[in-house]
C-alpha cells in the first residue's frame, strides 16, 4: 500500500493506494467521529460494491445506513442532492455521523458538499472508483453542484478525513470513463511535472492496458502532484488554480451541450488543446509540444477538438467561469510542457483564434 499525506495541519489527511482497500475497515475506523456512517453511492457503483463495503463496516461494529442516487453528470444539482439530506434525516444521522462517497467524481463532488452543509458540517471519507476521481476530485476538498450556466459554480471547501484508493474498482470501469480520467492524468504532467509527462508518453499503452503496476505508479504521481498543491493553496487564491487546465474552455463544452453529454475529462482533453493552441499563439509553446500534447491525447482515447458550439457560444459560457476576475477572463496556459501560467492579458481575438483552431466544423 502507498500512503501520501495532504499536509493541511490539523485537517491534514492520509491518501491510501492499493488493490482490495474498499473492505479494510481498519483504515476507515481512525477518521470516525462515532461508529455510525452514511454511505452514499448511485445506481451503476452500489450493486458492485456497496454490499461489501457495508459488510466490512458492519463486521467492524459500525451502522451503516445506504442512500443511492441515480448516476450522471446531469444529476449533480439540487434536487439530487436534496435526496441525500432526506435520507440522512430520515435515518435521524447525526453531527458524528461520518458520510462515506462510494462513486466517481460526481458522488464526491455532492457527498463532500452535503457534507460540508448538512448540520452545518460533518466528516467524510472519499472511496473513489473512477480513475478521475482517484487522481483528481476526491482530493483537495473541492465540493460542489452544477447550476445551469456553469459547472460546480454552487459549493464549499471541505476537505475529506481519508481517501481510500481502491485500484481494484478500475477493473469495472467503462473504457470511455478510463480515457476520460486519463485526461487528468495527464493535465499534472502538462502544468507542473515534465519528467512525469515524459513517462506517460512511454507508458500510455500499459495505461489503457490497465497494466495495475502502471495505473498504480500513475495515480500515486498524480496524487503526489495534486497533494504539494492543494497543501500550498487550499482555497484556490494562486497556484491551485493552474490544475484548471482546459477546465475553462471545458466547462463551456460540457454546459453548452448539456451535462453529460461529453464526460468531464474528454472536455478537459479538449479544452487542454485549445489552450496548448493559445500558448502557441502566445509565443511560449512551439509546434512541436503542441504536436506531443495532442498524441498523448490521442494515445489515450480523447478528443483533440471541441464540438462546433459557434465562437460565440464559447465565450459566453466561459465569461460563467469560477476564475473571471474583475470581469477580465484568467485562462492557464503553458510557458512550456511541464510549466503553467495564470494568463488574464491574452487578447480577446487570440482567444477565438484557438478556439476555432480545435472545434469541428
Amino acid at each position: 500500500m502507498r500512503t501520501l499525506n495532504v499536509a493541511l495541519g490539523e485537517r491534514s489527511y492520509p491518501i491510501h493506494i492499493a488493490n482490495g482497500l474498499r473492505t479494510r475497515p481498519d483504515l476507515v475506523l481512525p477518521h470516525l467521529k462515532s461508529r455510525r456512517v452514511a454511505i452514499v453511492s448511485n445506481e451503476t457503483v452500489a450493486p458492485l460494491y456497496l454490499a461489501e463495503v457495508r459488510t466490512a463496516l458492519e463486521a467492524a461494529g459500525v451502522g451503516v445506513t445506504e442512500i443511492v442516487l441515480p448516476d450522471g453528470e446531469a444529476y449533480k444539482d439540487w434536487a439530487t442532492l436534496n435526496r441525500i439530506f432526506d435520507g440522512l434525516l430520515a435515518a435521524r444521522c447525526e453531527r458524528s455521523t461520518t458520510l462515506i462517497a462510494l462513486g466517481g467524481g460526481v458522488v464526491g463532488d455532492m457527498v463532500g458538499f452535503a457534507a460540508a452543509t448538512f448540520q452545518r458540517g460533518v466528516p467524510f471519507i472519499q472511496m473513489p472508483t473512477t480513475l478521475l476521481s482517484q487522481v483528481d476530485s476526491s482530493v483537495g476538498g473541492k465540493t460542489a453542484i452544477n447550476h445551469p450556466l456553469g459547472k460546480n459554480m454552487i459549493g464549499a471547501f471541505h476537505q475529506p478525513r481519508l481517501v481510500l484508493v481502491d485500484i481494484e474498482t478500475l477493473g469495472t470501469l467503462p473504457d470511455r470513463e478510463l480515457s476520460a480520467g486519463m485526461a487528468e492524468v495527464i493535465k499534472y504532467g502538462l502544468i507542473r511535472d515534465p519528467s512525469f509527462f515524459a513517462w506517460l508518453e512511454s507508458h500510455m499503452d500499459r495505461l489503457m492496458a490497465r497494466d495495475p503496476d502502471a495505473l498504480a505508479e500513475a495515480i500515486a504521481r498524480s496524487c503526489a502532484n495534486k497533494a504539494e498543491v492543494v497543501a500550498a493553496d487550499e482555497t484556490e487564491q494562486g497556484v491551485r488554480a493552474t490544475l484548471n487546465l482546459g477546465h475553462t474552455f471545458g466547462h463551456a463544452i460540457e454546459a453548452g451541450l448539456g451535462y453529460g453529454a461529453w464526460l468531464h475529462g474528454e472536455a478537459v482533453a479538449a479544452g487542454a488543446m485549445m489552450a496548448a493552441e493559445l500558448s502557441q499563439l502566445r509565443g511560449w509553446l512551439k509546434p512541436d509540444d503542441v504536436a506531443r500534447i495532442e498524441a498523448i491525447h490521442r494515445a489515450a482515447g480523447l478528443p483533440v477538438r471541441g464540438p462546433g458550439l459557434g465562437v460565440a457560444r464559447y465565450l459566453e459560457l466561459m465569461a460563467h467561469d469560477k476564475k473571471v476576475e474583475g470581469g477580465q477572463l484568467r485562462l492557464i496556459l503553458l510557458e512550456a510542457i511541464g510549466r503553467a501560467v495564470i494568463d488574464g492579458a491574452s487578447p480577446q481575438g487570440l482567444i477565438e483564434q484557438s478556439i476555432l483552431e480545435r472545434v469541428d466544423a
